[in-house]
């Protein structure tokens, strides 16, 4: 379900997040972003739409203020990973 770079970025911004480590190697963490039902959305628009679908209230809050959040990781290739914490 997640690519080799969407599990390479949580990998690399998973303490941007988290206190601790939660995943060592590409298997813990793709079974981690499952556990955990990450989601992937393609564009900034599908963010936006995702955090209004679940309830974020990003009111008052700048685009660069969301997109700095470290629930949102930027993949690198326009896709963004989203978590729950």
């Amino acid at each position: 379900m997640y690519d080799d770079k969407v599990i390479e970025a949580f990998l690399e911004h998973q303490l941007d997040l988290y206190p601790e480590t939660v995943a060592e190697s590409p298997e813990e963490a793709e079974d981690f972003l499952e556990d955990t039902m990450a989601a992937v959305a393609d564009t900034r628009r599908e963010v936006m739409e995702y955090l209004d679908e679940v309830g974020v209230d990003t009111e008052g809050l700048s685009e660069e203020e969301i997109f700095a959040m470290p629930e949102i990781i930027e993949v690198g290739d326009g896709r963004y990973l989203l978590l729950e914490v």
